[in-house]
């Protein structure tokens, strides 16, 4: 895609050929920023460069109140009252009120990045994230700081969204359910939710998703990439919420604690799970004869009762089990391993179950209760052969 100069409208193919071409109009450029040193060639164009450090926004949108630092992002912003969207993506079907828009809103679906730097190969989807990298070049890159942590910036833009963070502000409100954000960008990944959108397709297997984020992450599936390693054991992960996830089995840290017993745990999936013990809730319903179940690998397991499939099999002795947790029990039988020891006497079981039975002996609870006598047993067995007597 071609890209023009603003100052003569001479055109050019990659960006780092108008780069060279900028050298030509530096002379021109008398008018400078003291923050930044980014030159002008006129006043009026360094003042509304000036806005981009001072976030001032002169030009008020009469009908919502909305602030814009210049005129033209002013006149776009009024077409989105006027309803007036001509420029269609052939795409997607989502409409632009100018032609710009419709324009870096097509690179999303190409994966154009026609801005190159002319100091490093790395390219861009648009003019102004190039400009943002370019300050990563410059000597004096920081000059704007947080007055609370002290930590700098090279725009007011990036300032302002890293003061959120410590007032809590989130400006940005979805008009459907009213969930607020703090950057614009995730209330517009957000809103995908809402119209079920998913404009990022994955070229490997043609999977859709609703974030250029999320098609990134999907296309290591294919790849096999595994960026993220851990410090401790060099394990690798695809994603750093699996690698921050991981960390805690090194540091022991559990974040999520269940507000009904107070138990920790190292994930909030964890938490979620732990606490339908506490609600009794089961949503997961077997569509072959609707009993429910609190979690999915449950309702899994209890599937192949129906389809008759034992995945798992004893090396030892060849018997098959619906789940790998029936495996690792049987496997004790072979081993002999009794990793369940009572506290009060030491004696040790080869199932948690056996050993919950086994403290009834020490406690003296009875839960099987005769319906006839009254009689109450430890064990069901107990009771079973108890009720033989009343036959």
């Amino acid at each position: 895609m071609p890209v023009t100069c603003d100052i003569c409208g001479k055109t050019y193919t990659k960006s780092s050929s108008l780069t060279t071409h900028m050298q030509i109009h530096a002379k021109d450029q008398q008018f400078e920023c003291t923050l930044c040193q980014k030159k002008f060639s006129t006043s009026g164009h360094l003042r509304t460069h000036l806005r981009t450090h001072t976030g001032d926004k002169p030009f008020e949108c009469t009908v919502c109140q909305k602030k814009f630092s210049t005129q033209s992002n002013l006149r776009a912003h009024l077409a989105v009252h006027m309803d007036d969207r001509p420029f269609e993506c052939a795409k997607c079907g989502k409409t632009f009120s100018v032609s710009e828009s419709l324009k870096k809103h097509l690179r999303t679906h190409t994966g154009d990045k026609p801005f190159e730097c002319s100091l490093c190969p790395k390219t861009f989807s648009q003019s102004g994230s190039l400009q943002r990298h370019r300050r990563t070049h410059t000597r004096d890159k920081k000059c704007l700081k947080c007055t609370v942590c002290l930590k700098s910036f090279s725009n007011a833009q990036n300032l302002r969204r890293h003061a959120r963070t410590h007032t809590g502000e989130k400006p940005f409100e979805c008009t459907l359910c009213r969930r607020p954000f703090s950057r614009p960008e995730h209330l517009r990944t957000h809103l995908l939710m809402h119209t079920g959108e998913k404009p990022f397709e994955c070229s490997v297997c043609q999977s859709k998703f609703s974030s250029a984020g999320d098609l990134k992450i999907h296309l290591r599936t294919h790849t096999g990439d595994k960026p993220f390693e851990c410090t401790v054991c060099l394990k690798t992960f695809s994603q750093s919420g699996n690698l921050k996830t991981h960390l805690r089995t090194h540091t022991g840290d559990k974040p999520f604690q269940c507000v009904v017993c107070k138990k920790k745990f190292r994930t909030s999936s964890d938490m979620k799970r732990h606490l339908r013990t506490h609600t009794g809730d089961k949503p997961f319903e077997c569509i072959l004869c609707q009993m429910t179940f609190s979690q999915p690998g449950h309702l899994q397991i209890h599937l192949r009762t129906h389809t008759g499939d034992k995945p798992y099999e004893c090396t030892v002795c060849q018997k098959t089990f619906f789940g790998s947790s029936n495996l690792q029990v049987h496997l004790r039988i072979h081993t002999g391993d009794k990793p369940f020891e009572c506290t009060v006497c030491q004696k040790t079981f080869a199932t948690s179950g056996d050993l919950r039975i086994h403290l009834r002996t020490h406690t003296g609870y009875r839960p099987f209760e005769c319906n006839v006598c009254q009689r109450a047993f430890s064990h069901s067995g107990s009771l079973s052969r108890h009720m033989q007597t009343h036959s």
